[in-house]
């Protein structure tokens, strides 16, 4: 039975023998494809032992005899939990499967296999770093701390409710960045210039807005039928921020429109890109200053 057909729930499995990150990421940006379909996720990390895959394989059975078929995606590594799981009834999709092969044949050897160089576990110094730098967003989250603000690589700048916590938590989780955030409240959108605090690193600053509809939505979650909810409210702080963040022509991004994902991706590019014109510069000094 076709589940798009019935419209109905569909459930979705992403299975690991780690922690499931990469079956998530890979799986549901192929769900997003399909904005008409409703899923049901379930996550099962740690799948050892074929013990363990076993149990997964009973689960998955189980949900294969529904009205709606299951999706199942899977990345783990370990070829005895991967030929276990590979026994369900449930179609599944093996992530590993596809693509270390082809990987193996390019690079005519055989990978380890194994989940933690799956997950990059076993690069302490990177994974270290990753630790750093939530330590450092969590504690310059909202404001929270401006100590040690000249750490940041990213500083984020924008009225609250905008989208910059989950941002800044992507950032620092996924790729290792030191990031604080700065809600810009009534005070800040008063004034004619942004915060002092932040006027020495706005090379490393970024604007979030989005649409007035959608943070009134969103504040009123929090705070139903308040002035800080109003759309009155919502449009004046937009506007001020918009303009306070063009005066000094930083880049804005609007969290409306775009994922997590997305506007991280926007971040690292404006990065690398302002990282390059100022090295160039700096050749172009060096090479002015040896000149004859």
């Amino acid at each position: 039975m076709d589940a798009s057909s019935e419209h109905g729930v569909v459930p979705v499995f992403f299975l690991s023998d780690s922690t499931g990150i990469s079956a998530e990421t890979m799986g549901n940006a192929l769900l997003l494809q399909f904005p008409d379909l409703q899923f049901e996720r379930t996550l099962i990390p740690f799948i050892h032992t074929i013990e363990d895959a076993r149990r997964v394989v009973a689960l998955l059975d189980e949900a294969a005899a529904g009205p709606v078929p299951p999706l199942v995606f899977t990345t783990a590594a370990s070829d005895e939990v991967r030929a276990e799981l590979a026994r369900t009834t449930a179609p599944i999709i093996d992530f590993f499967d596809l693509h270390m092969n082809r990987v193996e044949t390019i690079l005519g050897r055989r990978g380890q296999r194994q989940a933690a160089r799956l997950h990059g576990v076993n690069d302490v110094k990177a994974y270290n770093t990753r630790m750093a730098a939530v330590e450092f967003t969590i504690e310059h989250d909202d404001g929270q701390s401006l100590r040690a603000l000249e750490k940041a690589d990213v500083i984020l700048l924008a009225p609250s409710r905008c989208g910059k916590t989950p941002t800044s938590m992507y950032l620092a989780l996924q790729h290792g960045l030191f990031v604080a955030n700065y809600p810009l409240v009534d005070e800040d959108l008063e004034a004619e210039d942004l915060p002092e605090v932040v006027r020495p690193y706005l090379d490393r600053c970024f604007g979030l807005t989005t649409t007035v509809e959608r943070l009134s939505r969103v504040r009123n979650e929090r705070r139903p039928g308040s002035r800080y909810a109003s759309p009155e409210q919502c449009r004046w702080e937009l506007r001020r921020a918009d303009a306070l963040l063009a005066a000094h022509r930083l880049p804005v991004i609007d969290s409306s429109a775009k994922s997590v994902e997305e506007i991280s991706a926007l971040i690292l590019q404006t990065l690398k890109t302002t990282a390059r014109k100022r090295a160039g510069r700096q050749q172009a000094a060096s090479t002015e200053g040896t000149r004859p």
